[in-house]
C-alpha cells in the first residue's frame, strides 16, 4: 500500500456504466416485497431479483388488462419451475361479466 494516492485524474460517479437503455434510480420498496424477490431467485439457483423486478413490471406494463399480482405470478411460475406462485384462475373475466349483467 502506497502512503499517498494521486486522484487528479480520477472522475467521479459509477464506475462501471449503466448498460445502454438503463436509469440508475433510487426507489424505495417495502422489505417483504424485496426480500421476496430475493428468496425467489435464490431458490432458483441465482440471478438477479433486479432482472425479475423490471420483468414483471415489463409484463404489467404491456399487459393493462391483466393486474399485477397475476402478472408476478405467471411471470415466476415461467421463470422459476416449481415456484409455489401458481397462476390463479381468471377471476377478473367472472367479476367483468357480473358488472356488466348487473348493467
Amino acid at each position: 500500500m502506497k502512503k499517498t494516492y494521486n486522484f487528479r485524474q480520477a472522475k467521479r460517479g459509477a464506475v462501471i456504466p449503466s448498460a445502454a437503455g438503463k436509469t440508475r434510480i433510487t426507489i424505495r420498496i417495502d422489505e417483504d416485497v424485496l426480500e421476496w424477490f430475493r428468496k425467489q431467485v435464490h431458490a432458483a439457483g441465482g440471478g438477479s431479483y433486479q432482472a425479475m423486478m423490471n420483468r414483471a413490471l415489463r409484463e404489467h406494463m404491456e399487459r393493462e388488462e391483466e393486474p399485477l399480482e397475476d402478472t408476478l405470478r405467471r411471470v415466476l411460475s415461467e421463470v422459476l419451475p416449481g415456484s409455489p406462485a401458481k397462476p390463479r384462475r381468471a377471476k377478473t373475466a367472472k367479476k367483468k361479466s357480473k358488472k356488466a349483467s348487473r348493467r
